[in-house]
This record gives structure tokens, sequence and C-alpha cells, in this order.
């Protein structure tokens, strides 16, 4: 019988690795890093990784850590792996998913290839990614690697629900009409209505907010959206809903980004009683307090691991 996984992880996400050798009995490979002087890392895996199934986890939140999960995915499958699945929790520049202007690079596409181009292990390579941006993104995995989408929507609805107390009279409502389709369908799944915001494109490519598409008066509404970023698209479909009549106004997201004073900026505004997500990225996950409640994702990718088995 083959030995379970075992696991390893970039350095800046050790704690959802932590989470998964608790929850499914993976082994931990140590990993040496170090700076030389002139800012270059070193890596060395500390543990034999010889004919083992081996989990990754990591994310491309930045450039850095995307190269750090491409150089110790490589020294996996170099050192003798037998399979390797990489876990990313988070997809960097998902948003950049196709040109929209001439010259524009597609950085999620390019990101793909990258990765794309880790070495195969003798049982090939597999990435889970969390609820993803746009559909298209694991078509452009390419070669011996087999992408997957998991969805977190089991997670994200059940969120929803104990945000507003288990209160079945609430509406599910979206930033814009662009996640109309997503927010329709989980709002099927929760057997609650569903809204979203009408928005109309001003000059300067600035856009504002010109009604809703439900009735919201005296509703507890729950606003959804793949990814918290900035949360100014959050901030205006907010103050739409309140305008229309909502009672009070909450906001559910798989990605808590949060750059800068972003996370302050929406708690000093008012008109969120509470926001939550997972901790897909790391930075949800060190901003977590009573205003920002973050779910752990480790469970959703526990039924996809193989466990040793062939």
């Amino acid at each position: 019988m083959t030995s379970p996984p075992l696991a390893l992880s970039t350095a800046s996400y050790a704690y959802l690795r932590d989470d998964l050798c608790s929850l499914a009995g993976l082994a931990h490979v140590q990993v040496e890093e170090r700076r030389f002087p002139d800012g270059e890392r070193y890596l060395r895996l500390l543990d034999d990784v010889f004919d083992r199934d081996v989990v990754l986890v990591g994310g491309t939140t930045s450039d850095e850590d995307t190269l750090e999960l491409y150089d110790l995915a490589c020294a996996v499958v170099k050192y003798g792996a037998r399979r390797l699945t990489l876990i990313l929790p988070y997809f960097g520049y998902s948003t950049m998913e196709r040109a929209v202007r001439p010259g524009e690079v597609v950085t999620a596409k390019t990101r793909a290839r990258l990765l794309s181009s880790i070495p195969p292990s003798s049982m090939g390579n597999e990435a889970l990614l969390l609820d993803l941006h746009s559909e298209g993104i694991p078509h452009y995995f390419e070669g011996a690697l087999t992408a997957f989408h998991v969805r977190g929507t089991a997670l994200i609805t059940a969120a929803a629900r104990r945000l507003v107390g288990h209160n079945d009279e609430f509406v599910l409502a979206s930033t814009d009409a662009g996640r109309a389709k997503t927010v329709e369908h989980l709002a099927n799944e929760l057997r609650v209505p569903a809204s979203f915001v009408y928005k109309r494109r001003l000059d300067g490519g600035h856009t504002e907010v010109t009604g809703v598409s439900a009735q919201v008066q005296g509703q507890d509404v729950v606003i959804y959206d793949d990814m918290i970023r900035t949360g100014s698209s959050l901030e205006n479909a907010a103050r739409a809903y309140l305008q229309a009549g909502a009672r009070r106004i909450f906001a559910v997201a798989t990605h808590g980004l949060f750059p800068g004073d972003a996370l302050e900026r929406l708690q000093r505004s008012g008109l969120f009683q509470a926001i939550l997500c997972t901790d897909s990225h790391p930075r949800a996950l060190a901003r977590a307090g009573s205003f920002l409640q973050v779910e752990r994702v480790a469970p959703l990718f526990l039924p996809l691991l193989r466990m040793g088995q062939g």
C-alpha cells in the first residue's frame, strides 16, 4: 500500500499546509529557506520525496510567491516524487483572463503556462484552483498538468446564512450585473431572492449605480462577490441597496485581498454589519477579527486528494 502524501508549502501558505496535515494526517516536508546577500533565495528539501505523492500548497499572490511555488514544484519532481498535486487557493491575475485593449498581456494565461512547464512526475501533475474569476482559466493549463476548478459554494452559502443569524428572510445580491448569474445560482441553492445593481458608464471610464433589480425594502442583504480587492464596487453596491430600503448589509467573498487600508476603509464606511471571506489569501487571515470573519478552506480540498491511491 502506498504511503499517505507528503505536504509542503511556500512560506506564506504554511498555515494551510498545517491545516491539511492536521485534517488528513499528512506528513510535513521540511524546507530550508534563506537569503543570499544579494537577495536571491536558497531553497532545499530536507526530507526525501522519492516515490511519494506530494501536495504542494501555494498561491500566485505575488511574483515572488509564484516563483517560490515554481521552484519548489520543480525540485519535488527532480527528486523523484510519484505524483505532484498543487493546491492554489488563490490564483492571482485571474481578472486578466483576456485582452480588452491591443497589446495587453493576458497574465492569467502566462501564469498558467509557467506552472504547466513544471516537469511531469511519473504519475502526472495536478492543480486544484479555488473559485476562479473566469470559468475558462483551467483550460489555460497545458501538457502534463491537469487543472481542476474547486468550488467553495457550500462554504459560502453556509456563511451567508450564518451571517444573518440563520434568517431565511434575506436577499443575496451582487455588485453588478456581471455577477448576476452566479448570484442567482447561489440564491436558488439558499432558496432566497436574488438581486443585482444597474450601472451606467460615465465619461472617463467611471460608473454610477442607477438602481437595483429586486425589492429589498426592510430586508437584510448579503452581497456576494468572488473577490474583494479595494472594495470600491462593494461600497457603491451597498449604498444602492441601503438607498433602496435594505435593513442591514453584509458581504461575503471567497477571496479577500484587502491591499493597503482597504479593510479599514470598508469598516469606517459604516455600510456593513460584517464581511466574511475565506483564508484563501494570507492577508485575509492576518486581518481577521470581529468585522472580518474568515473561514478555513482546507476541508474543501480534502475530497480531491488521492491519499496515496494510484
